[in-house]
């Protein structure tokens, strides 16, 4: 079974590839999984039904106690045929379906057969955390295969709404299962079941489970996103709709049936809303035009039937119920099928423009008449076995007295009366010939694409003489659930499924929704019920848009008022917050603590003036480099004092920080108007001024009682040895960051790729190409600062002296040429070109030296951005080109990429993720040597930095450059 769960997993990427090279004939390969998966299933069954159920695990988070675990018992057995046999057959539909188109249909067989492998794993998996994975894995691929047809608004409006009501739904059973696992102290659902908890919580957490199962499975009040899938292709329909995806909800109810449906408002909630969803659907059938629509609402009354027979908690409903669950994917998916076919042949599926069929396509309509006949639960069909037990085991109940078991009889056969009306109306528009419309001319479809719904409609009927097996495969499930409820007798002998009971009560109550059925068909045409107004002046689906409408403008108006564009009001929020909540922890705290010391060191009285000082300057600082400066003073005091107490790799870490931010602020203020003020003063002062002193207030206290209120020892006392045992290091913060939290490294790393992508994209205006500086006429050998021929300015750039221009200017640089004279400083060019090897090595060695000295892959890729920093200094876009002659992409990617696997590679081991390990031997001359796998993480990091800030130089400095070189030009052409 896992292995099948991963064949599911990696069988659809390969889809695309083969419907690019075959097209639609890619879909037998999509439907040989599925198949097997079925057979799969047969061949365990006789094991299953001897009590001998299979069940596979692997462990997947030990942490969390999760694992990839699949049980087939009954249940999970019948609801994996359907799976994958209904799936099989909706693929081999697709063949057809799709005939002569490519466009977009790689994409969807890969999607569908994804699905089918989600809703596999789904029904299978005995972890209760692993289901509401799958299960929201489900909501995804349903969105995209919804909204297929893409171009189209009503697509992408009927997809966003099946995703958000669905997601909803398991947002909400997320905490029920999260509730559940704390009272069960298991994830297992087996378990769970075995033993299920008791109490106030449990019970709501079974509420906030029904409530995903019910917004799944398109009950009442979720009742509206079903009905408008169905702009979906009808082969997604045919298998989500009807066979697939709206079972899930079904299954979870059947799943914890035998181990909750005592529970005080299990009953009461799902007879009631299964009731009114199964009215509310069959009458608004009866008002549809559109063939498929007609089946959408009837697949939300049938959904209303499936709920309230396994949702009652008896025995012989369950068995009803179980066995309604097999006809309703086999009846349903045939006529979604059929339908399918009429609008791929005639291009509608109005019924007024349909008439004529039932003679120019007999097989179909057969297999429409024999699926009509099984949903209205017509002798001798299985859904006629299936509906028969339905109203066997409701009539005993309510004849003995349950108030629930009369609610539901009652609304059963109703529902069953409506059923069968627009059963006969759905036969009747699609097949009968009618007198006020022309005969519809019938091309004839290939035989194959009647295949899988005369397969289905043969299996609907076939099951039915074979009611005696079927009864064999669903009884095991019936009887784990109690012979009836508290109160009401038990039956004289447990019921079994037949085709014939004899002259029973539940015959005739069958025979009459029959009649009942056929005179509210004849009602709905006198009366032309579809062209009637609505009852209610609103719907479910109009409460729907209008709370969609209210989170929008919600939304617009929220963000009219606080996203107003003004970073001063950004940044005062957040201090205001700030203050609020640190002030009201601080002042609701009955005990302060405070340790305070005039100093811990000598060098405390000297930096701590200064960056005061700094720090008042700052504020009252009238040009913005100035008071860039001026903070940069409080950093690189913050140097001083993490040198002077211990902390080199910060001190080191820091001064590298103050020096690329300090490079980066005046990038970006070449393009701000020097003095503050300037163009927009600054309002308000003194309310800043009493915000900034109440944040250094807050902070300063929040210090003050932090540091006070340790008790015991500090857990960092343990972090060298812990760092030399399990990092093999003896440089904390290095081993800490790529070995102890290395996951909160890789989560940094992902931050500062975002970000440097963020402010590339503010500033590249058209392309990101990154091809602003790439030296003409170099080879890549000679782009860096070996020796090489003179070179000359070109229009394009520089280039490599040629053999006989002695004339040429000669540089330092590569792009010496292309600096401006008055910008150009020749001993600037001297000192970069004999130092830049030298701090790329000094960079290199901090990176491998960081494990057990000061430095790591963050202090060497700081160091290595310093070097191109200078070289950008000194020749402009130019000379950071010839630097590096490669996109900061690449370096980003690349190291996240490295970071990555060293995550993944251990997994393949059996080993815990970025679980790192030590290489050590002894070599001649070299003497004993260590290697640690982390150092390969680092290296990760160290790429990182430098696309870095490789990729805030290209924006922020030689895009800006190029940008403003182009407006120079142009103003210098323009002006006359």
């Amino acid at each position: 079974m896992l292995a099948f769960l991963g064949a599911f997993v990696v069988v659809p990427l390969i889809l695309p590839i083969l419907v690019a090279r075959i097209g639609p004939r890619a879909f037998y390969v999509a439907a040989l999984l599925p198949t097997l998966a079925f057979a799969h299933a047969i061949v365990l069954a006789p094991g299953i039904f001897a009590g001998d159920i299979p069940f596979e695990e692997y462990t997947w988070i030990p942490g969390l106690d999760v694992s990839l675990s699949m049980r087939m018992d009954v249940l999970g057995w019948l609801l994996t045929l359907i799976v994958t046999g209904v799936g099989a057959l909706v693929m081999l539909y697709c063949r057809w379906y799709f005939r002569g188109k490519t466009h977009g249909v790689g994409q969807f067989s890969a999607v569908l057969l994804a699905f089918a492998g989600a809703m596999y794993g789904l029904v299978l998996t005995d972890d209760i955390v692993v289901l509401i994975m799958l299960w929201e894995v489900t909501s995804v691929l349903s969105y995209l295969l919804i909204g297929y047809y893409h171009g189209r608004a009503a697509s992408r409006r009927a997809a966003l709404q099946a995703l958000l009501v669905t997601t909803l739904g398991g947002l909400v059973m997320l905490i029920g299962v999260v509730l559940i696992v704390v009272q069960a102290g298991t994830t297992s659902l087996s378990e769970i079941l075995a033993d299920p908890p008791v109490g106030p919580v449990v019970d709501s957490a079974v509420l906030l489970l029904l409530v995903g199962a019910l917004s799944k499975s398109a009950i009442f009040p979720f009742h509206f996103w079903l009905p408008g899938a169905m702009a979906a292709p009808t082969p997604v329909s045919a298998y989500l709709h009807a066979a697939a995806m709206v079972k899930a909800g079904i299954y979870l109810v059947a799943r914890l049936a035998p181990g909750f449906a005592d529970t005080p408002f299990w009953r009461p909630t799902l007879i009631a809303l299964g009731v009114f969803t199964m009215l509310l659907g069959g009458f608004q059938a009866l008002r549809e035009r559109d063939l498929k629509r007609i089946l959408a609402f009837g697949t939300v009354s049938q959904l209303g039937f499936l709920t309230v027979m396994l949702g009652y908690g008896t025995r012989d409903a369950a068995l009803a119920g179980v066995a309604l669950v097999l006809s309703h994917a086999l009846f349903k998916s045939c006529l979604f099928l059929v339908v399918g076919v009429i609008d791929r042949q005639l291009s509608t599926r109005d019924i007024g423009e349909l008439s004529g069929l039932g003679r120019q396509a007999p097989v179909m309509a057969t297999a429409s008449f024999i699926a009509i006949a099984s949903m209205a639960g017509v002798i001798p069909t299985l859904g006629f076995v299936a509906k028969e037990t339905a109203l066997t085991a409701l009539w005993h109940e309510a004849t003995g007295g349950a108030g629930w078991g009369i609610v539901a009889l009652v609304g059963v056969v109703a529902g069953s009366a409506l059923t069968a009306a627009y059963g006969i109306r759905f036969l009747w528009g699609a097949f009968w010939t009618k007198r006020s419309t022309p005969r519809t001319d019938w091309p004839d479809p290939p035989i194959g694409f009647l295949a899988s719904p005369v397969l289905l409609a043969g299996a609907s009927l076939a099951l039915g003489f074979l009611a005696p097996v079927v009864d064999v495969w669903l009884t095991p499930y019936a009887d784990g659930l109690p012979e009836a409820t508290a109160g009401v007798p038990a039956p004289e002998y447990p019921y079994h499924l037949a085709l014939w009971h004899g002259l029973e009560p539940a015959l005739f109550l069958s025979l009459g929704t029959l009649a009942l059925g056929a005179g509210i068909f004849w009602l709905v045409r006198r009366t032309q019920l579809h062209r009637r107004r609505r009852l209610l002046p609103f719907t479910a689906n109009d409460v729907y848009n209008l709370s969609v409408r209210g989170v929008d403008r919600t939304s617009e108006w929220t963000t009219a008022r606080f996203q107003r564009g003004s970073l001063p009001f950004y940044v005062g929020t957040i201090f205001i917050v700030l203050v609020v909540a640190e002030g009201t922890a601080l002042l609701a705290s009955d005990e302060w603590r405070a340790q305070l010391d005039a100093w811990q060191s000598p060098a405390q009285l000297i930096s701590a003036p200064i960056m005061i000082a700094a720090g008042i300057l700052a504020v009252r600082a009238p040009k913005r480099f100035t008071g860039v400066a001026l903070v940069s003073v409080t950093g690189l005091g913050m140097v001083v004092l993490f040198g002077t107490s211990g902390a080199p790799d910060l001190a080191l870490t820091q001064v590298l920080i103050e020096t690329i931010t300090l490079v980066a602020f005046a990038l970006v203020l070449r393009r701000l108007p020097a003095r503050m003020g300037e163009h927009n003063a600054s309002v308000a002062p003194l309310a800043r001024a009493a915000l900034g002193v109440g944040v250094g207030l807050t902070m300063a206290l929040v210090a003050i009682v932090a540091t006070g209120a340790r008790q015991e020892l500090p857990i960092s006392l343990e972090w060298p040895p812990l760092a030399y045992e399990i990092g093999h290091g003896r440089n904390v913060v290095n081993v800490a960051l790529v070995d102890l939290r290395g996951w909160d490294t890789m989560g940094e790393l992902s931050v500062l790729i975002l970000a440097a992508t963020g402010v590339a994209s503010l500033v590249f205006i058209t392309d990101r190409s990154d091809n602003l500086a790439r030296p003409s006429g170099t080879s890549r050998s000679r782009v860096g600062l070996g020796r090489r021929r003179p070179l000359v300015e070109t229009d394009s750039g520089v280039r490599a002296q040629r053999a006989g221009e002695t004339d040429a200017p000669r540089a330092w640089l590569v792009s010496g040429a292309k600096v401006q004279p008055e910008n150009r400083s020749i001993m600037m060019e001297i000192i970069i070109r004999v130092l830049f090897h030298a701090i790329m090595i000094v960079s290199l060695y901090l990176l491998f030296a960081g494990h057990n000295l000061p430095g790591g892959g963050f202090a060497g890729g700081l160091v290595a951005g310093m070097a191109l920093v200078m070289r950008y200094i000194a020749g402009g876009r130019w000379e950071l080109g010839a630097a590096a002659p490669t996109d900061a992409g690449r370096l980003l990617g690349a190291g996240m990429a490295i970071a990555v696997l060293c995550a993944i590679v251990p997994l393949l081991f059996g080993y815990a993720p970025l679980q790192s390990f030590t290489f050590e031997g002894d070599l001649p001359l070299i003497g004993h040597w260590e290697f640690v796998t982390s150092t390969i993480f680092d290296i990760g990091v160290y790429l990182v930095v430098i696309g870095l800030v490789l990729d805030v130089l290209r924006s922020l400095g030689a895009e800006v450059d190029r940008q403003s070189k182009d407006s120079a030009d142009t103003g210098a052409v323009t002006t006359p």
